[in-house]
C-alpha cells in the first residue's frame, strides 16, 4: 500500500533516529513506502535541512547504486553549552561532597534525560572517527557507556575489577591507581573486544588518572587503538595525573571540606570541541 508524504516523513525519521550511523539504501525506504526513488529523495531532502535547522545531527546522503542515508548525531555549541552549564550549577550543590574529595553522581547519571545528553554530548566530539567500541570500568561508567555506544551505534565493553564466572576466560592487568597510589587489578572477557579495534574511553570521574591509564593497558593487551578518553567530569589534581590527552565535560576545581563547598566550572570540552576559550 502506497504512503502518503505525511506519513512517510514521519516513519521515515524514526527509522533514522532509530539507527545511528547505518547506511539506509535509496531501494530498502522505496519497497517500504512503495514510492518512487525520486520522491524519496525528496523526502530525504526535507529530513536533513530538519535536522540541521534544529541542531539534530546531520544527514548524509550518497548518490550512486550503492548509496543511500545515514543520520549522524550531534548537537550545537549552544545546546552543549547550556547542558554543561547547567550541570555545573547542579555540581556545585553543596549535599554531593563525599569523603576524599568525590562528588556524588549517582542520582544525576541515573536521569535518563541527563544521559541522553551526556551520551549526544560526547559521541558529537568523536562523529568524523572509527570507532568500533565503547570502554569503561564498573560501575559508575556503564550508563555513561551505554549512551555514548547508542548514539555511536557500537557496542559497550565493562572491565570489573573482580572475575566473573559468567565472564569465561578473562585478560587481567594490573594499575597503579592515581589518587591511594595502590595496585589495583582490572579484567576484561576475552570475547568482549575484537583486537584491532579502535576504542573510545570513557567514564564518570576522574582524579589521578589510575584507573583510565589501566584501560588504556587493557586496549594494548588486546592490540587495539585507544581513539579517545572523555569523562564526565574530572577533579583538580596536585599531583603527577598518569593521562594528559583527555577531555572532561565538568572539572571540580576546588573542594573545602570544612564548609562543604563545591567549586565546579566546564571542563575543556567547549575548547576542544568548538574551539572557546
Amino acid at each position: 500500500m502506497k504512503t502518503r508524504r505525511s506519513d512517510r516523513l514521519i516513519d521515515m525519521t524514526h527509522y533514522l533516529l532509530e539507527r545511528p550511523h547505518a547506511l539506509i539504501s535509496l531501494t530498502f525506504f522505496a519497497k517500504r513506502y512503495e514510492s518512487a526513488k525520486s520522491s524519496i529523495s525528496e523526502d530525504l531532502a526535507i529530513i536533513k535541512r530538519t535536522f540541521k535547522a534544529r541542531g539534530i545531527g546531520i544527514l548524509e546522503t550518497i548518490p550512486g547504486a550503492a548509496g543511500g542515508a545515514r543520520y549522524i548525531p550531534s548537537i550545537n555549541e549552544v545546546e552543549t553549552r547550556d547542558f554543561i552549564v547547567s550541570m555545573t550549577e547542579k555540581l556545585s550543590e553543596k549535599d554531593r561532597l563525599l569523603p576524599g574529595g568525590y562528588v556524588y553522581l549517582s542520582d544525576l547519571l541515573g536521569k535518563p534525560e541527563v544521559l541522553r545528553q551526556v551520551g549526544r554530548v560526547i559521541a558529537r566530539q568523536y562523529l568524523d572517527k572509527q570507532i568500533d567500541a565503547v570502554m569503561t570500568v564498573a560501575t559508575k561508567g556503564v550508563p555513561i557507556a551505554q549512551s555514548v555506544s547508542s548514539y555511536l551505534n557500537v557496542p559497550f565493553v565493562i572491565l570489573r575489577r573482580d572475575s566473573k564466572i559468567t565472564e569465561g576466560s578473562t585478560v587481567s592487568v594490573n594499575y597503579v591507581s592515581g589518587s591511594s597510589e595502590r595496585i589495583e587489578k582490572m579484567e576484561l572477557s576475552k570475547r568482549s573486544l575484537k583486537r584491532g579495534s579502535n576504542v573510545l574511553v570513557v567514564d564518570d570521574f576522574m582524579k589521578g588518572g589510575g584507573t583510565v591509564n589501566g584501560m588504556k593497558s587493557m586496549i594494548e593487551e588486546f592490540e587495539s587503538k585507544l581513539v579517545g578518553i572523555t569523562v564526565f567530569a574530572e577533579a583538580s589534581f596536585e599531583g603527577h595525573r598518569m593521562i594528559d590527552d583527555y577531555t572532561s565535560l565538568l572539572k571540580v576545581d576546588k573542594v573545602n571540606t570544612l564548609n562543604k563547598t563545591i567549586k565546579v566550572s566546564a571542563g575543556n570540552y567547549l575548547e576542544k570541541v568548538f574551539g572557546e576559550k
